[in-house]
């Protein structure tokens, strides 16, 4: 017998997927904090001795394709982090980074947009990120390149510009954690599932976004995607 809801249940959060009129459906998004080594350094880590570690976003916290962004409630430094993007087809806990590929159905460019001062407040008092990471339409994402069109990508440049100056410059192959690294670790903290994003850290050069800005981003291979703050 079908379930009965008090109200409509919300749609499911999901991603355009290049070359398919089918979509991604997400579940979970996943974050990696500090995963090159001149961003670590940036905002006072220390990269050669620091372990991955995580925050998540909740899955409707995802603006597919990007587009505009309302300059969000109680910040007054809106910081961009433009990121490569893992989409899992597979999931599982305790996953071996040997076959931690085997789990992957594509790649995107994602923006992790953070209050960067509510973020840096919580840290002093140890309080939890929600509220700095977490907020609505914090987490822009791309078009979903399948592996099937991309293979799996361990280096391409990863850029972010704002207003057309460029702001972050780097390649993906500075990820201090790889890709089947951050699969494994992250597998022995949550039993990963279907539908799961993670975002794999951002390189140096964040920096605020102001309202009328126009942002852009883009992955070697995967593309760009483009906001505007309004």
């Amino acid at each position: 017998m079908p379930s009965t809801f008090a109200f409509p249940p919300p749609a499911t959060p999901s991603l355009r997927i290049l070359g398919s009129e089918a979509r991604f459906p997400v579940r979970r998004i996943y974050c990696v904090g500090q995963n090159y080594a001149a961003h670590a350094r940036e905002m006072g880590g220390d990269p050669d001795r620091t372990p991955p570690f995580f925050f998540s976003k909740p899955g409707d916290a995802l603006v597919p394709g990007g587009g505009k962004i309302p300059y969000p409630s109680k910040t007054a430094n809106f910081h961009h982090e433009v990121e490569l993007v893992v989409a899992l087809e597979r999931g599982g806990m305790n996953i071996d980074a040997k076959e931690a590929l085997e789990h992957v159905f594509g790649y995107a460019v994602g923006i992790d947009l953070t209050r960067r001062d509510l973020q840096n407040d919580a840290r002093e008092k140890k309080q939890p990120w929600d509220a700095s990471k977490g907020f609505d339409r914090s987490a822009p994402c791309g078009t979903l390149h399948p592996v099937s069109e991309v293979d799996h990508l361990s280096s391409g440049a990863i850029w972010f510009k704002v207003n057309g100056e460029m702001r972050q410059s780097s390649d993906i192959s500075d990820l201090i954690w790889s890709v089947p690294n951050i699969i494994a670790f992250l597998s022995q903290l949550f039993e990963l599932a279907p539908g799961d994003l993670i975002y794999t850290g951002t390189p140096a050069g964040v920096g605020p976004l102001q309202r009328g800005d126009h942002g852009e981003g883009g992955i070697e291979r995967l593309g760009t995607i483009a906001i505007d703050i309004v």
